[in-house]
């Protein structure tokens, strides 16, 4: 996609003034993006220790200002803060008469499209929403991370191809997300994301429990393997003792889970496994991978009130 600011970094026509809010690990990163693309960060907004410190790093020599003022020296502000916070910040603003015509107003929040910017609409500037499908870390890695990185993309169809060519000028692949669908593009996100770290983080422990001290060594090839084999089969690339119909493999397993909640493992590792199981075997079962009676099996077994169920949860 061509933009429409130019083609040569610096030396291009429509560079902005950018103005970042939130210095936290998305607003940095992308403050810094753009400032690498040609645009001059003119002001930054960060509180906290961390976020100033991460400024400094990724955005060196530029001012930490107020809002008002960063406000009124940028084209372009970059809102990137938490999801509850953005729509009492930007009523407030819009309140104050910070907003100018022709302000760019971004915001990076996954659950938001457009229509938590409408208070600015009244003084002329024009609402984006571009929100990365990225986890970050904060740190400078997170730039090359951008050049493979998808953006779910919202704006007024009039204005899309500038938040089309902001995506792409900051390398990022921009697609984009009805306003309706907001909120399922978000879960899905969500759900993929934090989910996993959760299940890593779950199967980590219970491979130290029983001395494993290289748990990532022993994680990584499996779940790295599994991972792309489910992003290019879908449920097809399931496998495993469920999906196998090994009904004395998963009570033994939930036997063992439950077990363990005796030497102090958290009641939330078989909460999951259960759930989780419960789900593969319907799913195994609705592409023909199971037979009905096995699948009825299975699903017997990991009843709340089955084997393995936690002490007071029957």
């Amino acid at each position: 996609m061509s933009s429409p600011f130019g083609n040569a970094p610096q030396s291009r026509p429509g560079r902005l003034g950018i103005g970042v809010i939130g210095a936290g690990k998305v607003g940095a990163v992308l403050g810094a993006a753009l400032r690498n693309a040609g645009h001059a960060v003119t002001g930054v907004h960060a509180v906290s220790e961390a976020s100033r410190t991460r400024a400094e790093s990724l955005l060196p020599d530029v001012p930490v200002l107020e809002i008002p003022e960063i406000l009124r020296r940028s084209e372009l502000v970059l809102l990137a803060v938490p999801d509850d916070i953005l729509p009492e910040l930007v009523s407030g603003l819009a309140e104050a008469g910070h907003f100018q015509a022709g302000h760019l107003v971004v915001h990076t929040s996954g659950r938001h499209g457009v229509s938590v910017l409408d208070p600015v609409r009244p003084a002329g500037a024009i609402p984006l929403a571009i929100h990365p499908a990225m986890s970050f870390t904060g740190l400078s890695l997170d730039l090359a991370r951008l050049q493979d990185c998808m953006f779910g993309v919202t704006a007024d169809a009039i204005v899309l191809p500038v938040a089309q060519a902001l995506v792409v000028e900051m390398g990022g692949e921009p697609t984009v997300i009805a306003e309706a669908d907001r909120g399922t593009y978000h879960a899905a996100l969500s759900h993929a994301s934090n989910h996993l770290v959760t299940l890593t983080a779950q199967a980590a422990q219970l491979l130290a429990s029983i001395g494993v001290e290289q748990t990532d060594r022993m994680l990584s090839p499996l779940m790295h393997a599994s991972l792309e084999n489910a992003l290019a089969n879908g449920d097809g690339a399931l496998t495993g003792p469920v999906a196998r119909g090994d009904v004395g493999t998963v009570r033994r397993h939930l036997e063992v889970l439950s077990a363990l909640l005796e030497d102090g493992m958290p009641a939330d590792v078989l909460q999951t496994y259960r759930q989780l199981a419960r789900a593969t075997a319907m799913r195994a079962h609705a592409r023909g991978a199971l037979r009905d009676d096995v699948a009825a099996g299975l699903l017997e077994v990991l009843a709340e009130g089955g084997p393995g169920t936690a002490p007071g949860a029957a």
